[in-house]
C-alpha cells in the first residue's frame, strides 16, 4: 500500500479568491500569495494518485490564521473524504489561539470522519511552541482523542523559501517535551531533528515522534533516507510529498532509489502509516 502522508487540496473558488484570500489570512498568504503557486483541487488530486498508483492521500489544509476561511476548508476536506472515503484521509486546521473555539473544530471534524491535526505553521500563525499554555488548546483534545498533530518544521541552515519560518529543532523539541505523550509528525524531516537523535537525550524524547518527507527533494538528496534511517528508526519515518508542491512519483523515486531494504522501504511507503491512522 502507498500512502502520501501530507498533501494539500482546496475548494475549487480558492483560485479566482486568491487575491481576497490572502488579505484575509496571513499564512495563505505567506505559502499561495504568488499567483504561480499551485491550488490543488480534489479532482486533480485524484486524478494524480491514479497516475502514480499512489493508495491512500492524507488531506490537510494549512495553520489559518482567519477562522472562518479554515472551517470553510475543514468543511472542504469533509467532504472529499465522504466523496473518496477509500482514496482520502482527512486531518482538520486550527490554531491553537482560538482557544475553545479550537476545541469545539476539532471535536466537530473528528465526528465528522477526520482522523488528524494539521497543519500547524507556528510562525504564521504566532505561536510560541514552547508555551505549554498557548499549544494546550490543540494537544490536549488531540491527547484525548488519540489524533496525531502535523507541525510545520524549519532548518536553521540553507536556502529560503516561502513559508519556511523559524520553527527550528530546538523550539520542536521544547514542544515534544511538554506533550510527551502526543503522537507528533513533524514535517519536511523536522528541519533536521533527525540528526540530533544521535544524542542520548534526545533521542528518549521522541518516541512518539514522526517524520513526514514533505517537499524533500527540494531540502535534501536522495542520501536523507539512508542518513535518518540509520539514525533513527525507520517505522517512525512517512512517505510524504507536500502535494501539489511536489508530485508523489519524485518523492517515490527518492525512497526507491535509497539503499534501504525492502521492509523499510514498504514502512515508509505506506506501513508506518497505516499503523499511526489505524487504517
Amino acid at each position: 500500500m502507498i500512502i502520501d502522508s501530507h498533501c494539500h487540496i482546496f475548494p475549487e473558488n480558492f483560485q479566482s479568491r486568491r487575491t481576497r484570500l490572502t488579505e484575509l489570512d496571513k499564512s495563505f498568504k505567506s505559502l499561495f500569495g504568488d499567483p504561480k503557486a499551485s491550488l490543488a483541487t480534489t479532482q486533480q488530486l485524484i486524478s494524480d494518485m491514479d497516475r502514480d498508483c499512489v493508495d491512500i492521500s492524507v488531506i490537510m489544509g494549512i495553520g489559518w490564521t482567519d477562522k472562518n476561511l479554515g472551517k470553510e476548508a475543514n468543511d472542504h476536506i469533509i467532504q472529499s473524504v465522504k466523496e473518496y472515503p477509500d482514496k482520502l484521509v482527512g486531518f482538520c486546521s486550527v490554531n491553537p489561539l482560538w482557544g475553545d473555539l479550537a476545541i469545539r473544530e476539532i471535536e466537530r471534524c473528528i465526528t465528522a470522519g477526520l482522523k488528524g491535526i494539521g497543519e500547524l505553521h507556528p510562525d504564521t500563525q504566532n505561536l510560541d511552541i514552547t508555551n505549554k499554555t498557548i499549544m494546550e488548546p490543540v494537544m490536549n483534545p488531540a491527547l484525548r482523542l488519540g489524533l496525531p498533530v502535523v507541525i510545520h518544521s524549519s532548518e536553521p541552515v540553507g536556502h529560503s523559501y516561502p513559508g519556511k519560518g523559524n520553527t527550528t529543532p530546538d523550539k520542536l523539541l521544547a514542544f515534544i517535551n511538554n506533550f510527551p505523550d502526543n503522537k507528533i509528525i513533524c514535517a519536511h524531516w523536522g528541519g533536521g531533528l533527525p540528526f540530533y537523535e544521535l544524542m542520548p537525550e534526545v533521542n528518549q524524547r521522541l518516541k512518539n515522534v514522526y517524520f513526514d518527507t514533505a517537499a524533500s527533494p527540494f531540502l535534501y538528496d536522495q542520501r536523507i533516507f539512508n542518513v535518518v534511517s540509520a539514525i533513527t528508526d525507520s517505522e517512525r519515518i512517512l512517505l510524504a510529498s507536500d502535494y501539489p508542491l511536489i508530485p508523489h512519483r519524485r518523492i517515490s523515486n527518492q525512497l526507491d532509489n535509497s539503499s534501504l531494504n525492502e521492509k523499510q522501504k514498504s514502512d515508509i511507503r505506506g506501513g508506518n502509516a497505516r499503523i499511526l491512522l489505524n487504517l
